[in-house]
């Protein structure tokens, strides 16, 4: 019975070397060849990149310059003075009120509160106002320079091989290295500037 026993188990091994060996090797090439192809199906698909392109736009010498004429423009000078003056009376109340504080009656400091309150809401509107100028003001460069991106961008992609460009804003985390940004805004700086 012990011979029976040993041989049965001799054919168990000599079964297992046979059949199981060549599915292991078999399995291991097939994990390396997976392991050599991986890199080269992702190279035939391109590379990853991401773009801000308002930033791009924005950043540009001609987008700047925009900027700054507008900034210039008489009416928006206006409201920007009128700004800071309404800051300056704005801090000025709240010193007041703080230093005499002590010395005034409740009616007093009723109403100092709501000169103060009537001084902010002023503040806010004036500054409100000079933000939604300026956004308009650089949605329109944006417009302007929108075409021309795009045209810059189209060739960023095939001279570099892209085969995947997401939106900067949309992106959890993206080294600068996968970013294109500068890149675009140096290509619209390169453009010739039309009169």
């Amino acid at each position: 019975m012990k011979e029976k026993y040993s041989s049965l188990r001799w054919d168990e091994v000599f079964n297992y070397q046979v059949t199981e060996v060549p599915v292991k090797v078999v399995s291991k090439l097939m994990v390396l060849v997976a392991c050599t192809m991986l890199p080269l199906l992702a190279s035939a698909q391109g590379r990853i990149a991401v773009v801000n392109l308002e930033e791009a736009i924005l950043q540009t010498d001609f987008a700047q310059q925009r900027l700054a004429e507008f900034e210039e423009n008489e009416d928006f000078k206006a409201d920007r003075e009128e700004f800071e003056s309404l800051r300056t009376e704005l801090e000025k109340l709240a010193q007041d009120f703080q230093r005499d504080q002590a010395a005034m009656s409740e009616d007093q400091k009723v109403a100092a509160r709501q000169k103060v309150a009537s001084k902010n809401a002023d503040l806010e509107y004036v500054g409100k106002k000079l933000q939604s100028m300026q956004q308009q003001n650089a949605q329109l460069v944006f417009q302007e320079l929108a075409p021309k991106a795009r045209e810059v961008l189209r060739d960023i992609i095939a001279t570099e091989q892209i085969g995947l460009l997401l939106q900067q804003q949309t992106v959890i985390h993206a080294d600068l290295g996968y970013s294109i940004t500068a890149k675009v805004t140096d290509k619209l700086n390169q453009l010739p500037a039309e009169g």
